[in-house]
């Protein structure tokens, strides 16, 4: 069973233990060099919320598992506005940063192929966008309508649960792709990138567990206790 974290544990313990959790602290706008201080110091520090915190990293590194008292401890807001950093994570830096690196490295003897394999990636950027961009125009806003107190009982949490598509389930596909049919000349320039497409994949189905598992429970139980 997956270690549990608490406030008193130590920052570096969780990051030196469990690496990709360095991508949820900096989503929390969290930075290193927090010595030896426990987590509880660190997110004071920051001005994270703790609950919030804890909730995310203990779901998953239990793989998405979570509790009805993880779910009751998330603070909304707090939560949203570490959805939105990742937004920009994978918008801003993620996504281009893969595209960038790809280009560097496919065989220029492959032209027709390249424009094939840069054009299913273009897609796959351009549906994470979507699915992203939808949440900040239509689900944040009613979110932190909510928090402030206002429910107007035009939308509700649950469409955005039933139209949620699991985004990384193409950048699979494209990791395929290139896996089978793509005759590099070289080994270590593309496995690289896959590697981080790898990465890329693991991070974005952690996404869609926090939005499904913890985001949009917490939200319901928002909606019944103001509606």
């Amino acid at each position: 069973m997956a270690e549990h974290y608490s406030a008193s544990h130590k920052m570096s313990d969780l990051a030196t233990n469990n690496y990709r959790m360095l991508l949820v602290m900096s989503r929390f706008g969290i930075g290193l060099g927090f010595g030896e201080k426990s987590i509880a110091q660190v997110c004071d520090d920051h001005g994270v919320d703790i609950d919030t915190f804890l909730a995310v990293i203990n779901m998953l590194v239990d793989d998405g598992h979570v509790t009805d008292s993880m779910v009751n401890q998330v603070n909304p807001q707090a939560l949203m506005d570490f959805l939105k950093r990742s937004h920009d994570y994978f918008l801003q830096y993620r996504l281009p940063g893969i595209r960038k690196d790809l280009v560097e490295v496919l065989d220029k003897s492959q032209n027709s192929l390249n424009e094939a394999v840069l054009k299913y990636f273009d897609e796959y950027a351009g549906e994470v966008n979507k699915h992203m961009k939808y949440e900040e125009r239509k689900v944040f806003p009613y979110v932190a309508a909510l928090v402030s107190g206002r429910y107007e009982g035009k939308y509700s949490i649950d469409i955005f649960r039933r139209h949620h598509d699991q985004i990384e389930l193409k950048l699979t596909e494209f990791k395929q792709i290139l896996i089978k049919y793509y005759p590099a000349s070289g080994t270590n320039e593309l496995n690289n990138v896959l590697f981080d497409i790898f990465n890329c994949e693991n991070d974005l189905a952690n996404h869609s567990k926090i939005e499904d598992n913890l985001f949009i429970p917490a939200i319901v139980k928002l909606e019944s206790s103001i509606a």
